[in-house]
């Protein structure tokens, strides 16, 4: 039998090549065709979404370079960074920054280790699992202003179940500190269900085999946690911390049934709406909401940037 000739071998292992490039050029082209759908199918819901958002934010930012006083409407005038140079100058500025910051921090720590917990469990019931998670996630099913009523009714002097366990004539909601403690309080029962949601959507993506394997090698149950567990939900971990501390930042209902911001419990939108809508001071109001915008904006970039905050099941860059 003839053997075939060297440049028959060479044009059939050439056409291999080819035919795969030819099938992945294919495949590519309907990515592509995907995506352009995928692109205009959002098209009209992100026109919506820029149009609802950005001119909010145009129009706040032009009136923080403006001295915009509704009680003076014939002083309106442009003053450039007059505001941001009296907004960040001001004590009371500062005050709530430190208010907001220590509720942020402290509720948002609690909820971390609360939610965990109760992730753990709503993942690991085997029995009454529906009902399990039902009771979870009551709190967080309330709307904010009834639960804050709820906790303020329950820390009242006289009728409050919570203020008849302290001290007669308590009343914590008129001290600084007791405040800032109720406050925190409210946050953590009323948002850990929430962060619990996050975190049990990322130990449905830990495999069970992994568990199994190094339950087999003699890991204890917490070196199962700390060496396989938490490394592998370190993305829902970051995007669940990424969404509660944006939350916590913008903290408003719970403060403002609570205490108003008296005793010194302000926090910064609680100082903005005070000046914007109570004071009718469109442009320090508006110069306060574009210092808290900036100041989201800095923590979602450190959130992404800086730890690779992703969605769970997704690479380092972010795709799936």
């Amino acid at each position: 039998m003839p053997e075939p000739a060297a440049g028959t071998v060479a044009a059939a292992g050439g056409a291999e090549p080819a035919a795969r490039g030819a099938h992945r050029a294919a495949l590519s082209e309907g990515r592509r065709s995907e995506r352009r759908l995928g692109w205009l199918l959002c098209l009209p819901a992100a026109v919506v979404m820029v149009v609802v958002t950005i001119y909010p934010i145009v129009y706040a930012l032009l009136l923080s370079f403006q001295r915009a006083d509704l009680r003076f409407p014939s002083d309106n005038k442009w003053i450039g960074l007059t505001n941001y140079v009296t907004v960040l100058t001001n004590s009371f500025w500062w005050h709530a920054f430190a208010i907001t910051m220590i509720v942020t921090v402290v509720s948002v720590a609690v909820e971390l280790v609360l939610g965990m917990a109760l992730a753990m469990i709503m993942h690991r019931t085997l029995l009454g699992r529906g009902l399990v998670r039902t009771l979870a996630l009551i709190p967080y099913g309330i709307v904010t202003v009834v639960a804050a009523y709820g906790w303020r009714y329950a820390w009242t002097p006289g009728y409050g179940y919570l203020a008849n366990v302290l001290a007669h004539n308590s009343a914590p909601l008129t001290q600084q500190a007791p405040a800032v403690g109720i406050i925190i309080l409210a946050e953590i029962w009323k948002t850990t269900p929430f962060m619990a949601l996050l975190l049990m959507a990322g130990l449905a993506i830990v495999p069970d085999d992994l568990q199994r394997a190094a339950s087999m090698d003699g890991a204890t149950t917490w070196q199962r946690f700390t060496q396989v567990t938490l490394p592998l939900m370190k993305p829902a971990i970051l995007v669940a911390l990424l969404f509660r501390t944006l939350d916590a930042v913008r903290i408003y209902d719970n403060i403002y049934v609570l205490t108003n911001g008296a005793q010194g419990t302000s926090s910064l939108s609680i100082l903005t709406y005070h000046n914007l809508i109570g004071g009718l001071n469109l442009g320090i109001g508006s110069t306060m909401s574009i210092l808290m915008f900036i100041a989201v904006a800095i923590i979602a970039f450190i959130f992404i940037k800086g730890f690779g905050t992703a969605a769970p099941g997704s690479d380092a860059t972010g795709r799936r």
